[in-house]
C-alpha cells in the first residue's frame, strides 16, 4: 500500500493543530515540517473541503481543526488527501491472455481480489480506530505550542 507524501504531511499538521491554542498559518505549518508551502496549501485545502480544518483570514488567521481531535481518525485524513477509492483495483486479468476464463466463470471476485479486499478492509479498520488525539499524545505538546 502506497500513500502520497501529502497524507503524512496532513496527519502531522492535524497533530500540531490539535495542540494549538489558536489558528496556525499555513506558512508556519510548512516551516515546522520543512515542506513546500505551496504543496502543503493544496493539502490543507483538501482537509478544509473534507471538513477537518477551517481556514481563517486576517492578522490572526490560519488553520484550526473543526472538531475535537478525538473525533478525527487517521482514516479521515487519508480519505481527505488520497480520496476514498480502494487501493487495489481489479482489472479482471483472469479474462485476458492465454489463460483467459470466459465471463460466465467470473461472476464472483477471484481469490486475488478477495485477498486484496480483505487486506484493505483490515488496513482501513486499523486507521479508523486511531485518532489525531492519540497521535498528539505521543508528542511533547508544550514544545509544539512553544514553536507555533
Amino acid at each position: 500500500m502506497k500513500l502520497s507524501a501529502g497524507v503524512e504531511w496532513a496527519i502531522h499538521c492535524c497533530v500540531v493543530l490539535s495542540l494549538a491554542e489558536r489558528p496556525v498559518p499555513g506558512a508556519r505549518l510548512a516551516e515546522l515540517h520543512g515542506v513546500s508551502k505551496t504543496y502543503l496549501a493544496k493539502h490543507l485545502q483538501a482537509l478544509a473541503r473534507a471538513g477537518i480544518v477551517q481556514p481563517s483570514e486576517g492578522r490572526d488567521g490560519g488553520y484550526a481543526l473543526t472538531r475535537d481531535p478525538a473525533g478525527i481518525t487517521v482514516l479521515d485524513v487519508v480519505r481527505a488527501i488520497d480520496g476514498p477509492e480502494p487501493a487495489f483495483r481489479c482489472t479482471e486479468i483472469r479474462q485476458q491472455g492465454d489463460l483467459a476464463a470466459p465471463p460466465e466463470e467470473c461472476r464472483q471476485a477471484c481469490g486475488v481480489a478477495q485477498v486484496m479486499a480483505e487486506a484493505e478492509q483490515a488496513w482501513r479498520t486499523s486507521l479508523s480506530g486511531r485518532t489525531i488525539a492519540e497521535l498528539a499524545a505521543t508528542v511533547d505538546g508544550a514544545a509544539v505550542r512553544a514553536t507555533i
